[in-house]
This record gives C-alpha cells, structure tokens and sequence, in this order.
C-alpha cells in the first residue's frame, strides 16, 4: 500500500527519475538499517533529543541506499536535510525515490545526470526554498564546497573564474540560475 503523499513530495521541491521506485527503495532501506549498527544507534541515542534541531544540512554524495540510511538518521536527529549526488553515474534511483516519498530528505539525484544538471542538483541541495543555505555539509568530492565557496554570493557584474572547467560550469549554473530569479 503505498503511503500518503509527504511534505517533500507534494511541496514538488525535489527532482528523481522515478518516484514509482519508491517501496523497492524503502524495501533496501530496511535492510540496510540491519547492516547500518552504527547510524541506528545514533537514531536510538539521540532521535528523542534532536541536536541537529534547527539545522540545514546538504549533503553531496554517492545517492545509495547506505547515504539514504544516513539521510533519515540525520532527520530523525533533527536536521533538514537536502542531498544531491557526487557522481553522475553513481545514484541508485530507488533510493532517491524512497527518501522522497518517506519526506525524510529533498533529493536531487537520478542515474546519468548531464553536466548542466549536476551542477543544477548541486545548487539546489544547498539552496532552501527561502533562499537560505545549510549550516553544515557532507561532500564527498568537494564540488559543493567549491560552489558554495566559489561561486554561492554572485554579483551583478560578476567575472567568469578562469580555473578549471568545472569551476566553469558551476559558474555559469550559478549565473544562469541568479539572472532568471
């Protein structure tokens, strides 16, 4: 039986390939929590206490089951969380499709993401509905800690980095996305 529709899924703020995947996702989900010991007894330790109550966390990693078991640990403590994939090939779309549907996380993850939709992914992980940014984030390769620290207060007459070509394509995302709203 599926499940009511949650706060992530009808607010629309989240992008996956396929939402139907969910309960296959949810299904792997549970079986991870087994193999998981660690990040269960966080939830036990901490859930009640929620210390990361109030916090914005995004996080850019491989979008698996095991991240997706890390995500509903850190809203069960608390956080608001918003994750998007490290790697283009890497996102396992069921359990994308599952945190979304459980509205434990907003995702930004499918499998084979363009360039120009990574970066946009990546932007929209860090970036809340009111315009506000996470407080903390976990990135497994650092191109969000590079957006963010690159690229995240853009100007009006802003210069296009000359680094490396992925620093280019955050930028131009960046402009893109700031001269549009």
């Amino acid at each position: 039986m599926e499940p009511a529709q949650s706060k992530v899924e009808s607010s629309g703020d989240y992008k996956v390939a396929d939402l139907s995947l969910w309960d296959w996702g949810r299904k792997e989900l549970e079986i991870a929590e087994v193999e998981m010991p660690g990040l269960m007894e966080c939830r036990t330790r901490y859930g009640e206490k929620k210390p990361f109550a109030g916090k914005q966390i995004s996080g850019s990693l491989h979008m698996t089951i095991q991240t997706g078991v890390l995500i509903e640990t850190l809203t069960a403590m608390g956080a608001d969380v918003r994750c998007c994939s490290c790697n283009i090939y890497s996102t396992q779309d069921h359990a994308a499709s599952a945190i979304v549907k459980a509205g434990t996380g907003n995702v930004f993850a499918w499998k084979n993401l363009s360039p120009l939709d990574y970066w946009e992914c990546t932007l929209k992980a860090c970036t809340w509905p009111d315009g506000s940014g996470p407080d903390s984030i976990v990135d497994d390769g650092g191109d969000m800690t590079m957006l963010i620290l690159k690229v995240s207060k853009p100007k009006k007459n802003m210069k296009q980095p000359e680094n490396s070509l992925m620093t280019q394509n955050a930028f131009m995302t960046m402009k893109l996305h700031y001269s549009n709203s």
